[in-house]
This record gives C-alpha cells, structure tokens and sequence, in this order.
C-alpha cells in the first residue's frame, strides 16, 4: 500500500469512526430517523452533483429498483439502528459490535446468495461473536432501564449491511461506484423522508446537535465514501477491508477524548477478540500470520 493509500485508510477510519460521536450527540436531540434523514438529505445533495451527466442519470433511471433496495439497506436501515443503539450505549461499543459486519456479510452470503463460507471464515465468525458476547456480558438485559434491545439493534445493523455487501456486488457490481453511492443516498433519504418529518422533535434541536448532524451527512457520509472509494480504486478490495479494524479503535479514542467515555478492561478484551475474529474472516490476519504469533 502507498504511502498516499495509507494516510487515506487512516483518515476514513477516523471520519467513520467520528460518526459514532456524532450520533452520540445528536440522537438524543433529533431522535433516530429525524436525525438519519438529515444525514442522508445532505450527503445525497453533496453527491448528486457527482451524476451531472446523462449515463450517469439514466443508470439511476434504469436501476431505480435496485438502488431502493440498496438505499434501504445500506444506509436508511442500519444507519436508523446504529442511531437507535447510541441512545444508550457508548460509541465505541457500538462500533466495536458494527465491526462484526465482515462475519454478517459471510453468513447472508451462505444463507442467501449461495456464496460458501471458507473454513478461515467459521473460525472468524465464532471469533467475533465471542468478542459481542464480551462487550455484551451484564448489559445484555430487556427489562426498563437494559441495554438488551440497543445491543440488538446494533447488530440489526450488521445484518443489513451484510445483505446489502451481497446484493450490491452479485446484482450491481457492475454500475460505476459514484452511482452507487449518490444513488443509494438519495434513495434512502427519499425511504426516510415522512417518517423523518413526522418524528421531527417538538422541542427546538440545540446547534451542537445540528452542528453533529451536518457533520454527520458532510463529513462522515459524503466525504467518507468518496475518501473509501478513491481508495478501494487505488489499493484494492483487501487493503480496503481493512478499514473495518480501524474504525473502532477512531471511536474508542474520540469516544474517551472528547465524551469521557470509560475504556474499560471488558471493551479492551471484547474488541481485541473481536477485531482478531474479523482480521481473520477478511484475511487481513492470515492463518499463516497467525500460527507465527504462537
């Protein structure tokens, strides 16, 4: 990986990793939808821009379908849970439970595109899953007051990426990326916009929450895909991936540094299993790599 490669995957990890502050801060204001349609009125209207052009627009045309399907679980979906799941738990938690997305991709890909699950991948899988099951021990409660439907609603989100990973590459690998980023935006604030309204909170949102919220949609949407598909162009699928490890270890350390965040011995020991599970089940930790750690 070049060194100009390099710099890109540590910069988005940390604009991917900033997004779970801005949930933080601004979810509580806004409320889940609200909020999510903000982010994807403004990061379509950053990106729309980029399909001033006339195949572009009749992709979109022809492919309308599809990129609902896509919007829908893509971005309206999950990004409504992850902002559902920081109404209680911790950015860094959540992240560190969205890192399980690469092992959601392996399993919908078994179950519904009949994509096999390498051996590499079932140790993974069990792997990450144990690392959820760290961050989730003593929280994993549904009664008044439990973190138990916030901790679902993050892997809720997994899932819907994991679909999504599946669908977009066996039923629309072939459109260029900038349509599938503009196109899936605006799909998914078109999906987003009468729920968005009608939730609208009735009590004025404070301008730090809408300051989280317009860098939500800026920052770590339109300019955070942009950044991931320049780099997936120049360094390839694999270094991309990568990406995945990175973005919890942002939000942990934003999470401390800017919310006094606790970096607890659970979070450290769940996101070490969990991270070593998905290294794994992308390939970035090899199985030769990882018997000449032993």
């Amino acid at each position: 990986m070049s060194p100009t490669d390099t710099l890109r995957l540590l910069l988005l990890s940390s604009l991917w990793g900033f997004s779970f502050i801005f949930l933080r801060v601004a979810a509580p204001e806004f409320g889940a939808l609200p909020l999510i349609l903000v982010r994807m009125l403004l990061g379509a209207l950053l990106l729309l821009p980029l399909l001033w052009r006339r195949d572009y627009l009749q992709l979109i045309r022809s492919h309308a379908g599809p990129l609902f399907l896509l919007g829908l679980t893509n971005a309206a979906l999950p990004y409504t849970f992850l902002a559902l799941a920081t109404l209680r738990l911790e950015a860094g938690v959540t992240s560190l439970i969205n890192a399980a997305t690469p092992i959601c991709t392996a399993l919908m890909g078994a179950a519904l595109f009949a994509t096999p699950i390498l051996r590499q991948q079932v140790l993974g899988l069990a792997l990450a899953f144990a690392g959820v099951a760290v961050l989730s021990a003593g929280r994993l409660g549904f009664s008044a007051g439990g973190d138990g439907w916030f901790i679902l609603s993050a892997l809720a989100a997994t899932l819907c990426y994991g679909f999504a990973g599946n669908y977009s590459r066996t039923r629309l690998g072939h459109l260029p990326t900038r349509v599938l980023a503009a196109g899936s935006c605006a799909t998914s604030a078109v999906i987003l916009l009468l729920p968005g309204v009608l939730l609208w909170p009735a009590e004025p949102v404070s301008a730090t929450a809408w300051g989280a919220a317009i860098g939500l949609g800026a920052v770590s949407t339109a300019a955070a895909l942009l950044l991931f598909f320049a780099l997936l162009s120049s360094a390839g699928a694999t270094a991309a991936s990568t990406v995945t490890m990175l973005v919890p270890v942002s939000a942990l350390v934003w999470g401390f540094l800017l919310l006094q965040e606790p970096i607890t011995l659970q979070v450290l020991a769940g996101m070490a299993i969990t991270l070593l599970g998905t290294g794994i089940a992308t390939g970035v930790v090899s199985r030769r790599r990882w018997r000449g750690l032993a």
